[in-house]
Order: structure tokens, then sequence, then C-alpha cells
């Protein structure tokens, strides 16, 4: 039902940014959707990085990330972003888009398990 794109994602040095993009297809409306990025280090579990809402009034973001990231939508373009600053070794992983088909307009849900939809992934490099 609904199909997620990744771009973005590279090799930067530390201290540098990034900006990711996910964007949406398919026959259920963007509007419908909470957006979530996730990322998945090689070695360790998926884990959450950022949500928003699908009225864009609410975001949430991990620790490690607050300050630093910012997650965006633009329905115009049926895409979220995200804006990753003064990146770190520890950012370094792969990140995925993930669509959570929901009828609440404040849900910025945290859990992976919640998500609906997914996207392929795109890699972030960060060199020290």
């Amino acid at each position: 039902q609904v199909q997620l794109v990744e771009s973005g994602g590279g090799l930067v040095q530390a201290g540098g940014s990034l900006r990711l993009s996910c964007a949406t297809s398919g026959r259920t409306s963007f509007s419908n959707l909470c957006m979530g990025w996730f990322r998945q280090a090689p070695g360790k579990e998926r884990e959450f990085v950022a949500s928003i809402s699908r009225n864009g009034a609410h975001t949430y973001y991990t620790n490690s990330v607050k300050g630093r990231f910012s997650i965006s939508r633009d329905s115009a373009k049926n895409t979220v972003y995200l804006q990753m600053n003064n990146l770190n070794a520890a950012d370094t992983a792969v990140y995925y888009c993930g669509a959570d088909l929901t009828s609440d307009l404040d849900r910025a849900s945290i859990q992976d398990s919640l998500y609906d939809f997914w996207g392929q992934g795109t890699q972030v490099s960060v060199s020290s």
C-alpha cells in the first residue's frame, strides 16, 4: 500500500552534515502516515532515531541525537526528511524510514513494531 524510498546517505567526516529523504508513494495518503527514522549499526539491533506525527505538530528524538538531528515532513512532496548535523562515528548505521498508518493525528511512534511499512535503508558512514 505504501512504498518508501530513502536517499541522501553517504560518507562524511565527523562534524559534518547530511540530509536524508524518504519519498512515499502508493494508494495510502501521506497525510494518514506517522513517519519515523530508525537506524541499525553493525552487530546491533535497530533503534529509534526520530518520528513525526501526521500533522507535524509532534516530534520525538532519541536522546543521543537531540539538538543535532531534525525531522520534518513536506506534504506537497509526500516526503519526510532527517537533517543530521554534527555527525559523529556513533551515528554510523543503515538508516531506515518507516510509515505508521494511524488514525491518530498526534501520534509519533517510537516503537518499530507500530510501523507498517519500511524502506530499504540508506547507509550513513561517519569517519573520525
